[in-house]
């Protein structure tokens, strides 16, 4: 019997860093290095500002999210990682999504946020948890998860750390209802077990991105 074991993951460099040649032409699973010689100190540093409360009002569901990616900080490039500042309004959430390519660690910073969330099928456990000030919880790669800020005064601001320069975000409403072009309203109506008016009004609306 043989056995084997398989991961998944970012691909480990190669080398010291892989800064990002984000002008460069070539087409690669991730981006092109820059020449070393090229490199500069400010390459793995970025003046993001994640001190400063963000806007929360502009978005539906009150919450802001600010990505630190690797198209943002060249220096993140193969490295496997980045992070997010993510504000709630009071009643703010940032809704149910996957993260196709990372698992998540989130800390709360500011305030408390009810956050949960699903195992794949065919179990589908919900799994929840009221975190406070300081605490922190871990979202399992790929799986749908929520954030929500259960304060009717209070904003709340968490820092989550993603295991992929590009860990990628798929809005569970936006990408069912939102899609371009739209998804038949007939099939969306027999997942949902619903009537084909409610997949049209849904579809309907604007479902809008509060990631930055």
């Amino acid at each position: 019997m043989i056995a084997c074991q398989t991961l998944a993951s970012d691909p480990s460099p190669l080398h010291d860093f892989c800064v990002a040649d984000k002008d460069s032409p070539v087409r690669v699973n991730g981006l092109p290095c820059k020449d070393v010689k090229d490199v500069k100190v400010d390459d793995f540093f970025l003046a993001a500002n994640l001190d400063k409360p963000r806007d929360t009002t502009m978005s539906k569901v009150k919450s802001n999210v600010t990505l630190i990616n690797a198209m943002k900080l060249p220096g993140l490039n193969t490295l496997g990682i980045s992070m997010a500042r993510i504000d709630y309004a009071p009643q703010g959430q940032n809704p149910a999504h996957t993260h196709p390519r990372a698992t998540e660690i989130l800390t709360v910073l500011e305030g408390s946020l009810f956050v949960g969330f699903v195992t794949s099928n065919p179990d589908n456990k919900f799994f929840s948890k009221m975190l406070n000030k300081g605490d922190v919880f871990v979202f399992p790669q790929g799986l749908i998860h929520f954030q929500f800020n259960p304060s009717y005064d209070k904003p709340a601001v968490a820092i989550a750390a993603l295991s992929s320069q590009n860990p990628g975000a798929i809005t569970i409403a936006n990408a069912v209802f939102g899609s371009q072009p739209p998804i038949a309203d007939d099939i969306l109506a027999k997942a949902f077990q619903v009537d084909k008016k409610v997949v049209d009004w849904l579809q309907a609306q604007f479902w809008e991105n509060n990631h930055n």
